[in-house]
């Protein structure tokens, strides 16, 4: 089982993230869960999501402590919330910020990676809600997801435009990080 915890701010799209994670895995034929915590319910107050993808039936419903990945939608987070706590050896962060790795003060492990999410969501849909690119650069990097599993699950929650955009996006996360 593949366990994901998502990091962000209220308004991020961190809840839809995490659904669109596990709605595309679902499609390429996993078991998944995706269901969210909040700290307070408003809009810029920290919240983290949560992904469970696995071959075989999924029977825990516990938050998960132990991810073997990380997706970071707002590096202002970093120092303030321990986005790296429990995190597996070896496992993935993705942060979302302009600033290269070694610019960022980092005290924790893992194979980070930084994509400029929120400067291609404002490019190609027009608002700063990074999430779509983050599920599209967090498929490239892993595989766990497909992308044609991320554009029919995009189909499946948006509608008209917004679903267009928003495919365009993460396939530009995507073929960015694709290796």
């Amino acid at each position: 089982m593949i366990e994901i915890r998502l990091h962000g701010r209220g308004g991020q799209g961190v809840v839809t993230a995490a659904e669109l994670l596990a709605t595309a895995a679902f499609l390429d034929g996993k078991h998944t869960q995706a269901f969210p915590t909040f700290g307070s319910e408003r809009m810029g107050a920290p919240v983290a999501s949560f992904v469970r993808i696995s071959d075989n039936p999924i029977r825990v419903r516990s938050q998960i402590y132990e991810p073997q990945h990380v997706i970071v939608q707002d590096p202002t987070l970093i120092g303030t919330v321990d986005v790296f706590a429990g995190l597996k050896a070896g496992g993935l962060v993705l942060i979302n910020t302009e600033k290269p790795v070694s610019e960022l003060k980092i005290k924790g492990s893992g194979n980070v990676v930084t994509i400029p999410a929120t400067q291609i969501a404002m490019e190609i849909i027009g608002r700063p809600i990074p999430n779509t690119v983050m599920v599209g650069a967090f498929a490239a990097l892993t595989g766990i997801v497909t992308m044609d599993g991320i554009r029919k699950a995009m189909a499946h929650k948006f509608k008209g435009d917004v679903a267009a955009k928003n495919v365009v996006a993460a396939e530009k996360a995507y073929n960015m990080l694709k290796k």
